[in-house]
C-alpha cells in the first residue's frame, strides 16, 4: 500500500480515467493522498495567432475542473495542471511531492511508439518511485 499516488489522466482519444483512479485507490493505504495530474502540450507556434485570446487559461480552467470532479468523492485529493514534456512533468511532479507510486495508462505500442518511445515507458524508466502500468486496450 502508498501514501502518495500520482496518477496521470491523459485527454487523448479514448480517455476515460476512471480505471486508472480505481487502481490507485486499490494501491492506497488508509489516509493515503492521491493527486491527478494532467499535462498540457504547449500549441504549435503556427497556430497561436488562429487561437482565440484567453484559450489557455480557460482550458486549464476546464481541464482543472474536471479533475476535482473526477475526485469529489476522495478526501484530501488534490489536482495538477501542467505544461511541458509529459514524462518529464511528471516525472518532476513524482519527485517533488514525494510520490511513492505512479500510476499511469500504457497505450499498446504501434510502430510509432515503439521508434519514439512513449510517456509510459519513459516514467517507468526514470522514476524513482514505484510505477504501476494500467494497460489500455
Amino acid at each position: 500500500m502508498y501514501s502518495h499516488l500520482l496518477v496521470t489522466v491523459a485527454y487523448d482519444k479514448g480517455h476515460d480515467a476512471g480505471p486508472v483512479l480505481e487502481i490507485a485507490r486499490a494501491l492506497a493505504a488508509p489516509g493515503a493522498k492521491i493527486t491527478l495530474i494532467h499535462v498540457m502540450e504547449p500549441a504549435p507556434v503556427f497556430a497561436l495567432d488562429y487561437l482565440p485570446e484567453g484559450w489557455h487559461d480557460d482550458m486549464r480552467a476546464a481541464i482543472t475542473a474536471d479533475l476535482e470532479a473526477l475526485t469529489a468523492d476522495q478526501p484530501g485529493a488534490e489536482v495538477m495542471v501542467t505544461e511541458g514534456d509529459a514524462a518529464a512533468e511528471i516525472l518532476e511532479a513524482a519527485r517533488a511531492g514525494q510520490a511513492d507510486c505512479i500510476v499511469i495508462a500504457s497505450h499498446r505500442p504501434g510502430t510509432q511508439g515503439l521508434h519514439l518511445g512513449s510517456t509510459a515507458t519513459k516514467v517507468v524508466g526514470r522514476a524513482q518511485c514505484a510505477v504501476h502500468v494500467a494497460r489500455r486496450a
